[in-house]
């Protein structure tokens, strides 16, 4: 397998040199503590906003989140997890936000889960904080799997709009994968992401860097 620092060399090169590159790789993830220090609102709002944003024009869901915010009043993961009928009509009807309803139930489906985890961990945050990165591959299962429309890319955006050290699957990413031999494909099975993990874990290893600035070099060896 190709290492980390021809990656990384790549990259520079095409970003114009290793100065460039590493204002690239800005900001790092978030500390353990720094993420379990997050309100569970936080991690309800953002899960919702990216299961928004997801074949939509995120020009329009930014643009539109501060009336969201306001509808669903801080997005309480208690109060969401009890989003009754008459909660979901008025929502339904309501032009500030974007009206789907599938997307809106999602943000019910999402408090319970986040309640869930709160219940099992203390707190939503400190589950999140506490997984290790060298099984990332598997939170992201895990939320498809119990969480509510957020697998494929939509739980990968949300993990890294958190703060947490993660890789996103983008098609540059997915090409330099392909293109070093670690998969065929986009990786979307349970094999597939443990070779990618076992991938990224060895790049790390290597260079002390974090998952979320490696799927970055690859990316820039890429595309943008």
């Amino acid at each position: 397998m190709i290492k980390f620092a021809a990656l990384y060399q790549h990259a520079a090169h095409r970003k114009g040199g290793e100065t460039e590159l590493e204002a690239l790789l800005l900001p790092t993830p978030l500390s353990a503590n720094e993420l379990a220090a997050i309100p569970d609102d936080r991690w309800l709002a953002t899960m919702s906003r990216c299961i928004f944003n997801s074949g939509f024009n995120w020009k329009v869901v930014d643009k539109k989140w501060p009336e969201f915010e306001e509808v669903f009043t801080g997005f309480n993961p208690t109060r969401w997890k009890f989003m009754s009928e008459d909660d979901f009509e008025r929502l339904i009807k309501d032009t500030r936000i974007i009206r789907h309803a599938k997307k809106i139930l999602a943000v019910r489906d999402n408090a319970t889960f986040l309640c869930d985890l709160a219940e099992e961990h203390g707190c939503a945050a400190k589950f999140f904080a506490d997984w290790p990165s060298d099984d990332y591959a598997s939170l992201l299962t895990l939320l498809k799997k119990r969480g509510s429309r957020l697998g494929g890319h939509t739980g990968q955006y949300f993990l890294r709009f958190m703060g947490k050290d993660s890789f996103i699957l983008s098609r540059d990413v997915v090409a330099a994968l392909i293109r070093e031999g670690i998969v065929t494909t986009e990786p979307t099975s349970q094999r597939d992401l443990k070779i990618t993990q076992q991938a990224f874990n060895q790049w790390r290893e290597e260079s002390g860097r974090s998952l979320t600035q490696i799927s970055k070099v690859l990316a820039f060896t890429i595309g943008a």
